[in-house]
């Protein structure tokens, strides 16, 4: 298995653990582990009323649990468009969070950030790959 690809599943199961730490996280109650100090508040983030998908009260990080475990299995049998079209649509989901964050709640929660970043991580990976 070529190594950028071996990475890139690496990369997708890390994100399925940090979405499922961050749902764990929603269902028990308790505060995340994360310093709180001006703009970032992991507990502001998670428990403003964007923290759950529109009109459920299902957390957002199950989708992202969906969205890295579907990346793991695309990476296991990679087909380029396939890849590139999924990397994109994490993409542009993490631009939405990060207004959400940012702009609607005023604060940044560090997990989030963490897949977010490993979003960005698998869409270089995809954008260069031959």
């Amino acid at each position: 298995m070529p190594r950028l690809r071996l990475i890139a599943i690496l990369v997708s199961l890390a994100g399925v653990a940090v979405s499922i730490y961050l749902t764990v996280v929603h269902y028990a109650g308790f505060v995340p582990a994360c310093p709180v100090s001006g703009a970032i508040s992991c507990e502001a983030v998670l428990s403003s009323p964007y923290a759950v998908i529109a009109g459920t009260s299902i957390p957002t990080s199950v989708a992202g649990i969906l969205w890295f475990g579907v990346s793991a299995a695309l990476w296991a049998r990679p087909r380029r468009s396939l890849l590139l079209a999924w990397s994109m649509l994490g993409l542009l989901t993490v631009i939405y969070l990060l207004f959400v964050e940012i702009v609607l709640v005023g604060a940044v929660c560090l997990w989030c950030t963490a897949a977010h970043a490993l979003v960005v991580v698998l869409v270089l990976i995809a954008v260069g790959r031959k």
